[in-house]
């Protein structure tokens, strides 16, 4: 099944809701509603067509300043039915947050620990967001655009 087919499936199945697709994006992909987003991710779990039972890897990215964004990228796998996919939540950049997935896939935990721990995005209802590469007390999320390195740490010479 090609990403416009998925599509079609979450339009009729949320109708109220945009999702568009992303272009020359492998695997394929779907820009889906952020504040919709574990409904859909439970529907294309649920779906026997699709069933989407395994989460491969969560994604953080920085549109910078200018953009205003940051966004989420969830790549999805279908064992039974040999089937990847996309999915990508926009947010706004002054306050990056989107709902845990982790009640729907346990792998999620650790991956939106890291995301959250060098892009500073929030994930609503994780069970313990906390930094998980960097130390508790470091300033900033390294993988933003914007990020300014710190020259001392702890009193040590930070070398870049």
């Amino acid at each position: 099944m090609k990403a416009e087919e998925i599509k079609i499936l979450l339009e009729e199945s949320f109708p109220n809701k945009p999702f568009e697709l992303v272009e020359n994006a492998t695997p394929q992909g779907i820009v889906a509603p952020t504040e919709s987003l574990v409904e859909v991710m439970t529907f294309l779990h649920a779906n026997e067509q699709l069933y989407f039972d395994m989460l491969s890897c969560i994604t953080g990215l920085d549109n910078g300043v200018e953009a205003g964004t940051m966004e989420v990228i969830y790549n999805l796998y279908s064992i039974p039915n040999d089937l990847h996919l996309m999915i990508k939540v926009l947010l706004d950049r002054e306050k990056p947050e989107v709902d845990s997935l982790v009640e729907l896939w346990k792998t999620a935990d650790w991956q939106e620990r890291e995301v959250y721990d060098m892009y500073g995005i929030h994930f609503n209802n994780h069970p313990d967001l906390r930094r998980i590469l960097m130390p508790a007390d470091w300033e900033g999320f390294p993988l933003r655009k914007d990020y300014e390195e710190q020259t001392y740490y702890r009193g040590m010479k930070v070398k870049y």
